[in-house]
């Protein structure tokens, strides 16, 4: 049976055992450090140089006995020169919990904190969530800036800009829309911002991490081709298009929906274009529309939005309100924001009026939606050929073709369905009209129809007396004909 010991108590041996033990320590040259001093080491954490070095056994026989790969044996003789096996093993667990880090013992104030830490966090979660909930129930955080504070005024052209007057409508102009600011999710509930402060749509971390570049965040890719076979640069379109005038705006009702975008480097698009210049590093662009961008939204809902370049997408313009340029007069429209409801397949159509025109007072390009909310305008001097007019009118559908997988995309554009399929399959644009030089809105007389890829995407046009000029467009992508 083991005897129970103390460390504290003094560990007696025989007096044969206290002389081998120091002619032991003679004959290897060492001293043992006492036992007490021993321990205040380990307790301090620290040692001396002598400590450090390999203290002799207190036993030769059982060194030896180990050394060798030998069995203990107790036997009297060993006994007698020796403390007790028992001895012997319990004073080196001893050491060991004496030499092993100390673990401070945890005070009943810390198990309370560890068990009331998490409930803490879990209720300050709760009421941020409460606090700050999203204004938009597809997630959007909707701020209400003042109107002097919005990123137009950052252009140094803009730093003394007062916000012009509304501008005169083009005649023939009647508000035949029924769609209103309620149409964006975020202002289903009757949500709006005060007077004197326009809606922006909170840009996040997330936004611009899935940017290709901060540099490169909100805006398009560079020497775009509009309305050749773009075969080279990814961009596929179904459009009607007039050319060879002065033209100076124009108005579409153009039906939405939320076509499926395959690749997050992807997007699928209907708008209208006001196009002036050459199709090189001088061209100008107006765009406004609906489109769903993975990329630049992280989800796939079809949003309103803007866009403006006067060098071909090189370094000016952007998507909505990402950079100087673009003023928003309105507090009820936020661009960008998520549109509802969306067209259903053989079910009900929802579609939304766009007017774009010139202010013939100030020459500002103006932009409104649906039934007579004027938005906002682009000033005049961020552009070169559009300050005077445009000479190109352009509607349809866009798509990018990443090819990731090495096959056409699978990304569809309007519906998804092609344009033979008509009514409430295919998406559509009613009631072209163009704006003049006499500010009056006149129907079109020689609409183009082009698609790049008609296999993939296609478009059909026709007139009458409800519509009069419209067009069908859209498709599947890829599929048996375009692999």
């Amino acid at each position: 049976m083991l005897e129970k010991f103390s460390l504290s108590e003094p560990i007696t041996m025989s007096s044969e055992a206290a002389s081998e033990r120091k002619a032991s320590e003679a004959e290897r040259g060492t001293t043992r450090m006492p036992r007490e001093e021993m321990l205040w080491s380990f307790t301090r954490g620290s040692y001396d140089d002598h400590t450090r070095r390999r203290q002799p056994s207190p036993c030769p026989q059982i060194q030896t006995a180990l050394e060798e790969g030998s069995q203990l044996q107790n036997s009297p003789g060993m006994a007698s020169s020796c403390a007790k096996p028992h001895l012997i093993i319990s004073l080196f667990v001893g050491c060991l919990l004496f030499a092993s880090p100390a673990r401070p013992a945890v005070s009943p104030s810390a198990a309370v904190n560890s068990t009331t830490l998490p409930v803490k966090h879990s209720r300050i979660s709760a009421h941020l969530k409460r606090v700050n909930k999203p204004a938009s129930p597809d997630g959007d955080l909707i701020d209400c800036v003042p109107s002097h504070l919005q990123p137009a005024f950052d252009h140094p052209k803009l730093r003394d800009h007062k916000p012009s007057d509304p501008p005169e409508r083009p005649k023939g102009y009647s508000l035949s829309s029924t769609v209103d600011a309620s149409f964006q999710a975020w202002s289903i509930s009757g949500e709006s911002c005060p007077e004197g402060t326009v809606p922006i749509r909170r840009t996040t971390r997330e936004d611009m991490l899935r940017a290709s570049s901060v540099q490169r965040f909100g805006r398009k890719p560079a020497a775009r081709r509009l309305r050749r076979d773009s075969t080279s640069t990814g961009h596929e379109h179904a459009v009607g298009y007039i050319i060879g005038d002065q033209y100076y705006g124009a108005k579409a009702s153009l039906s939405v929906w939320a076509p499926r975008v395959t690749s997050a480097s992807e997007f699928s698009l209907s708008q209208i274009w006001v196009i002036s210049g050459s199709f090189g590093n001088d061209l100008n662009t107006i765009e406004a529309g609906w489109q769903v961008s993975p990329q630049l939204y992280g989800d796939n809902r079809p949003r309103f939005f803007t866009y403006w370049t006067s060098d071909a997408y090189q370094e000016t313009g952007c998507y909505n309100l990402l950079c100087s340029g673009f003023v928003q007069t309105n507090n009820r429209i936020a661009i960008g924001a998520a549109i509802s409801p969306a067209s259903a397949l053989n079910g009900g159509q929802f579609d939304i009026d766009l007017l774009v025109w010139k202010d013939p007072k100030h020459g500002h390009w103006w932009l409104e939606l649906g039934s007579g909310l004027l938005v906002g305008y682009w000033p005049s001097f961020l552009f070169s050929h559009l300050a005077e007019h445009a000479n190109m009118v352009q509607f349809g559908g866009e798509i990018v073709n990443a090819q990731t997988s090495g096959f056409h995309t699978s990304t569809q554009m309007g519906s998804g369905h092609f344009a033979g399929e008509g009514f409430r399959k295919a998406s559509y644009f009613r009631n072209l009209q163009l704006v003049d030089w006499d500010n009056s809105l006149i129907p079109l007389s020689n609409l183009r129809l082009l698609a790049d890829h008609p296999n993939c995407y296609s478009i059909q046009g026709g007139v009458n007396a409800v519509w009069g000029n419209y067009f069908y467009y859209g498709g599947p992508g890829r599929n048996v004909r375009c692999p």
